[in-house]
């Protein structure tokens, strides 16, 4: 019975090696080392692949003394397979040099220490800039490295050369994609970062030949290959100590055939290399230099590219794989060609690792599937808008403060009929007082969990005062209670759900304001000072988050005949009040095109009058003030026991 002792094991191709020794060694004694946090994950996925009780997880640190494993309470150990690394050229140096540098040195030591032969999984990447052929052979060529990540597997591996009395192998996997039988993939990561552009070109005729700049060479191997290369390798002359083995496609493959490789998988022209890569390759070192790379990062970073992937795009060295080819062969493992497996790994990549597969709208309509959260979803202008959105497919969560009307509204929205030939989506009802943080976080971690996410949010609820300041001047706490709802509950909510938005690179926000912060009409400062606060506050994370694909709109509404406003007598029969659907109607719009602003022209006269003519808009809104004074709620004079006069609770 053979033991390993794995790190890394959790890893894409960690637990494919762990599989794969477990397919050819049954009765295999396998121990892998896996952090702390990591030990439920890997123990679902020992769980999935049926090796419980066959693999024994070692609770340990890469970059401790011994791994933070006892050693001496291990059976002999066989091999010791060492996968664990950063793999990411984006991480920071020094964090590369602790996993990668550090962490060998601690696996070396641990090796000598159990005696055993050291498998090291390295990259091609030791080869850094050198330009020519690279055997099984070479290692130090006086190279230069392009980025941390190239400097820091040479020095690990020179680790494991260097250190006396250690028995070692090395595999060098070129760049490593999904499995080529599925195309499943971990990751977003080396050619995957373009396939959302390549997607683009599935819009040209397929039959047209596309003429192409000649970008270089590539070198990639699928998982699969990578996973049983290292397994059958280990096995081969157990006693033979100092192999180099490059896991790498013996025949150099250009970027343009990589490209054709996958085009079929969605469709794509065939391309044509026109522009050779004497003439690009000057041109794309001059727009990696000076002032233009910083124009070229920023622009790569718009589009989701790493800007230090497009330093090693392109392979100036030509990996030879001869003696590493001619023992898998004996083993009967030949590299999958590219050109039968290439469109499965588009396939794979396009219905779970697209960034922007979930901006993509059902063919039967924008809102069919998607999660929309509504705040003071209970009544009024909220619930109004949930039942526009049942009826387009939705799946509406509308949230209250009071439990009372929550039941009763679910039961009206699940009664609501198709539009347009699309089934009804379902209607959720959830409690929440948005003015408390810990009610807010409950919210948001049950949503998640029983949602998986939000698609929308729509910013609904809020208060109003209409209120003379020079009568509000012993009621600060007005304000305060104002600015709790309708500024810090919707912003808590945004705050709790972006990070999940842009994770999902995909999310939009709809804010309820009001055309009151067009008008700064007389006796709602306190009312459209906090929607301004708002808009402010959205406006500002808008332009941060716009290569996230987080967006927003703010539905500028006018008055809105809904209980917020009962209190106020004058507006009972006041000509130009919107009815509920009609306010829902333009809150729909926001959520569907996702225009920046929703307004009225009402609300833009007003804004232009504030802007052209300041003095002459303040003398009107003057006579506005004198003319209608101040309601009978507003002077307490109403009975409302609520401590924000001239309001009802929910918008």
């Amino acid at each position: 019975m053979t033991t390993y002792f794995i790190t890394g094991g959790s890893g894409f191709i960690g637990h494919r090696v762990i599989e794969r020794l477990l397919t050819v060694e049954p009765d295999a004694q396998i121990f892998a080392l896996v952090r702390g946090r990591t030990l439920p994950g890997f123990s679902e996925s020992l769980s999935a692949m049926n090796a419980t009780g066959k693999v024994t997880p070692l609770v340990g640190d890469l970059t401790a003394p011994g791994l933070g494993v006892d050693a001496s309470a291990l059976p002999d150990i066989d091999h010791v397979i060492h996968l664990a690394a950063i793999y990411d050229m984006t991480a920071d140096a020094d964090s590369q040099q602790a996993a990668n540098v550090e962490g060998t040195a601690r696996v070396a030591d641990f090796a000598l220490t159990v005696g055993a032969m050291m498998h090291h999984v390295s990259s091609i990447a030791v080869a850094g800039d050198h330009r020519g052929t690279f055997t099984e052979d070479d290692f130090d060529k006086g190279q230069g490295f392009p980025s941390p990540y190239h400097r820091t597997k040479f020095e690990a591996e020179k680790v494991v050369r260097e250190r006396e009395g250690l028995r070692w192998r090395v595999y060098r996997p070129s760049i490593v994609v999904g499995d080529s039988h599925t195309g499943e993939m971990d990751k977003v990561d080396g050619p995957y970062y373009f396939f959302g552009h390549l997607k683009l070109l599935g819009h040209l005729p397929s039959a047209l030949p596309l003429p192409m700049p000649d970008l270089g060479a590539t070198n990639i191997v699928p998982v699969d290959y990578v996973a049983s290369a290292i397994v059958a390798l280990c096995a081969d002359d157990p006693g033979r100590s100092g192999v180099v083995h490059h896991l790498a496609d013996p025949r150099r493959r250009s970027i343009t055939g990589m490209y054709n490789a996958i085009a079929p998988g969605f469709h794509g022209p065939h391309g044509r290399n026109v522009i050779p890569n004497a003439v690009v390759e000057p041109l794309l070192k001059l727009a990696g230099t000076g002032p233009l790379r910083v124009g070229r990062d920023l622009v790569a970073a718009q589009q989701g590219i790493p800007p230090a992937l497009l330093d090693t795009v392109a392979l100036t060295v030509d990996f030879r794989s001869d003696l590493t080819v001619a023992a898998l062969r004996d083993h009967g493992i030949t590299l999958p060609d590219l050109d039968d497996y290439g469109p499965r790994l588009w396939a794979y990549w396009a219905e779970h690792l697209d960034p922007a597969r979930h901006r993509r709208r059902d063919p039967r309509g924008p809102l069919v599937g998607k999660n929309v959260l509504i705040t003071g979803g209970s009544s009024g202008i909220g619930k109004a808008t949930a039942r526009m959105c049942v009826a387009r497919g939705a799946n509406v969560i509308i949230v209250a403060r009071n439990a009372d009307g929550l039941d009763a509204a679910v039961a009206e929205l699940n009664a609501t009929a198709s539009k347009d030939g699309v089934p009804p989506g379902r209607a959720h009802a959830y409690q929440c007082d948005i003015t408390d943080q810990e009610s807010v976080n409950r919210l948001i971690k049950t949503v998640l969990a029983e949602h998986d996410h939000v698609d929308v949010l729509v910013n609904n609820a809020g208060r109003s005062i209409r209120r003379a300041t020079i009568n509000s001047t012993d009621r600060l706490h007005d304000y305060q209670r104002l600015m709790a709802v309708n500024y810090f509950g919707a912003v808590a909510l945004i705050l709790g759900l972006l990070p999940h938005m842009v994770e999902r690179q995909s999310g939009h926000i709809v804010n309820v304001t009001s055309m009151a912060v067009q008008s700064r009409v007389a006796r709602f400062g306190a009312y459209s000072a906090s929607k301004a606060a708002l808009e402010a506050f959205s406006d500002v994370t808008r332009s941060e988050t716009l290569s996230d694909h987080v967006t927003f709109t703010n539905v500028r509404l006018p008055l809105v005949r809904t209980r917020m406003i009962a209190p106020t007598e004058a507006y009972e029969n006041q000509a130009g009040v919107w009815g509920v659907d009609k306010a829902a109607s333009r809150v729909l719009h926001g959520i569907l095109d996702r225009p920046r602003q929703v307004g009225s022209p009402v609300g833009a006269l007003a804004e232009l009058g504030h802007r052209i003519t300041p003095r002459l808009t303040t003398r009107i809104l003057h006579q506005e003030y004198l003319v209608f004074g101040e309601s009978a709620a507003a002077l307490g004079k109403s009975g409302d026991p609520g401590p924000s006069t001239g309001a009802g609770p929910d918008a």
